[in-house]
């Protein structure tokens, strides 16, 4: 066994940041017996270096990041500062430096994934980030490796334990979102903005590194099709339940019919309660893959957190310093398909619409003759109504989203529609 120590630089003692450094000390006979040899927190940049640090020496703390991952001596940076920058500028100074890093920041890699693995060739070293897509769950190493011999044809999946959160609990109470919101802010499954999470920006990013991987291609954050969940009313839960439905804001990324392109999207779905997704509850993060040979492979687990996040940074940081003991380095960025990415018109599933119109004779007539002149094809129509209002639910059978957005606009138009409530596209089945 390899008596050196390889060094660590810990970027960032948050949350995340403080229980790797709490699992690199009190597992540090495991791991070192994992790696074939001892790993050494060797220095943590943090912005606040007088708060208390349970764990960790103060002569390792330094604000100084810069100088940190230019020492020269260190052989692993782990990164959980977030964001862009510096996050970005100090990963490429430490693959510079001779280091290879281990980081957990899905916005910077959705950015610019593309830029930092060619940066970490050049220098022949490593870039892994299984914490940054969903936690805990091994997905990101199963996508790359160990499915690496198969064609992935679709990767659907919940990959933000907030909303999963908030829409469960609307779902299994009858709350509204900003009753739900209410209660996942004050047991802190919520940040206190978290516009990030309900408005899919968090599952967006997540979305283009999944996409990237699975069909060899690289998508970046902006071909992401991403719409929030502020809209989803308890309206909508009643609408799904009387079609054996719930509601998921799901992350989907999926090849095209004739395989030459893909697509990536975020919003939030109706999917049967047959569906493994439809069963998963509270903060808990699934991803749905299905491939030509291995089928279909569910991936579930606690998907944010300081532990579930640092399991999944400790288990890159011992594969990265096993390949640095054996000169070797890991998977790479794979883009060689180079499928271009199709917009969101082109993307084809079934749509619940559901319409507020007057209640006379011949509005149906009407409304279906909008669908007909689209291409939109009708599956199944439930109208309701009294004094005069009423109401439409039409469900689809499968059309492009091009074809539904025209059908909505034209729809807007009619004198009998005075509006269109909900429109929500059903996947899963």
């Amino acid at each position: 066994m390899r008596t050196r120590p390889l060094k660590v630089a810990l970027l960032g003692c948050g949350v995340v940041g403080s229980e790797v450094a709490r699992i690199m000390t009190t597992h540090a006979d495991d791991l070192t017996a994992r790696i074939g040899a001892p790993v050494e927190l060797a220095g943590v940049a943090v912005r606040r270096p007088d708060r208390v640090r349970e764990g960790i020496a103060p002569g390792l703390v330094t604000t100084d990041a810069t100088a940190l991952v230019k020492r020269g001596d260190i052989d692993v940076v782990v990164e959980v500062i977030g964001g862009i920058e510096p996050a970005r500028t100090l990963i490429t100074t430490a693959f510079e430096h001779g280091a290879s890093v281990v980081s957990a920041n899905k916005a910077l890699l959705a950015q610019d994934g593309a830029a930092l693995h060619a940066v970490a060739e050049q220098h022949g070293r490593d870039l892994y980030y299984e914490a940054a897509v969903a936690g805990a769950i091994p997905l990101i190493r199963p996508l790359r490796e160990s499915l690496a011999g198969d064609k992935i044809n679709r990767v659907m999946g919940i990959v933000n334990g907030t909303t999963n959160f908030i829409l469960d609990a609307m779902d299994s109470t009858g709350a509204g979102y900003q009753e739900a919101l209410d209660e996942a802010t004050a047991l802190g499954y919520a940040e206190a903005d978290p516009t990030a999470d309900v408005e899919g920006f968090d599952a967006a990013a997540k979305a283009a590194i999944l996409a990237g991987i699975a069909f060899h291609t690289r998508v970046r954050l902006d071909d992401v099709y991403r719409e929030g969940m502020t809209e989803v009313t308890a309206a909508d839960f009643a609408s799904a339940k009387e079609m054996g439905c719930t509601i998921k804001l799901l992350a989907i990324c999926e090849r095209a019919g004739d395989g030459a392109s893909v697509t990536a999207r975020v919003h939030p779905a109706m999917i049967p309660l047959s569906h493994p997704l439809a069963s998963v509850r509270g903060a808990y993060n699934a991803v749905f893959v299905e491939s030509d040979a291995a089928g279909q492979l569910m991936f579930y687990g606690p998907g944010a957190g300081g532990s579930p996040t640092a399991s999944a940074v400790l288990g890159d940081l011992v594969a990265v310093c096993r390949n640095r003991i054996g000169g070797a380095t890991g998977p790479g960025e794979s883009a060689y398909a180079a499928l271009p990415v199709s917009p969101m018109g082109d993307v084809v599933t079934r749509y619940h619409i559901s319409l507020d119109v007057a209640d006379k004779p011949g509005v149906l007539a009407q409304v279906a003759t909008v669908f007909a002149e689209h291409g939109v094809s009708i599956d199944t129509v439930r109208q309701s109504g009294k004094d005069g209002e009423a109401s439409l639910v039409v469900v689809t059978h499968r059309a492009s989203d091009a074809a539904l957005t025209g059908t909505v606009e034209a729809l807007r138009k009619l004198d009998t529609v005075r509006g269109v409530a909900s429109i929500m596209r059903v996947e899963g089945e």
